[in-house]
């Protein structure tokens, strides 16, 4: 079965255009590599890396806390393009991060904020090998503070400041760690 990654981070406020092209990397990198790309199926961040794995004919999944498509486009305002499979799972925001977390083998933390740090936390608590792109900002500067702090020993933790550079080390890494 193909790896699974998730990217996870800012889905709104102020993104510079140099962090949107380096998540759009990370998307075609991933679909370079065979990948499956998911995210949360809405904006920010991670749509733009769903639109990078797109443009290279990568497959892309999203999971939604809406619980169908009317919901995901009205209530949420979420796209609906560049995403191959939608699944609607109509848990809220919050409560459709477990089931997105465990969909994928491993993530990729670029930047984020409050649901970005709950997406990392459920996904370190479960043991999920995870790449952060270093100099992104956001949740993604304290994620090793959080880790020292947390006191558990989980999942292999990865830093790089270059997209193509980490899809390969969490690749490597999924790949040498046998999915559960």
């Amino acid at each position: 079965m193909r790896t699974k990654i998730g990217v996870i981070g800012s889905a709104t406020g102020p993104i510079s255009d140099g962090l949107s092209i380096k998540a759009r990397e990370i998307g075609e990198q991933t679909a370079s590599r065979g990948c499956i790309l998911v995210t949360g199926a809405g904006m920010g961040l991670p749509y733009e890396a769903a639109r990078g794995a797109s443009s290279r004919g990568g497959y892309v999944v999203g999971i939604s806390p809406a619980a169908n498509e009317a919901e995901h486009v009205t209530k949420y305002a979420f796209p609906l393009e560049h995403f191959d499979l939608i699944i609607y799972t109509g848990f809220g925001l919050k409560g459709r991060n477990v089931v997105f977390v465990r969909t994928c083998d491993c993530l990729i933390v670029v930047s984020g904020r409050i649901g970005t740090l709950n997406e990392f936390t459920i996904a370190y608590d479960e043991g999920k090998s995870i790449g952060v792109l270093t100099g992104s900002g956001g949740i993604s500067e304290m994620v090793e503070h959080i880790v020292q702090t947390a006191g558990k020993e989980r999942g292999e933790i990865i830093f790089d400041s270059d997209p193509s550079n980490l899809v390969q080390k969490i690749v490597d890494l999924s790949i040498s760690q046998p999915h559960e």
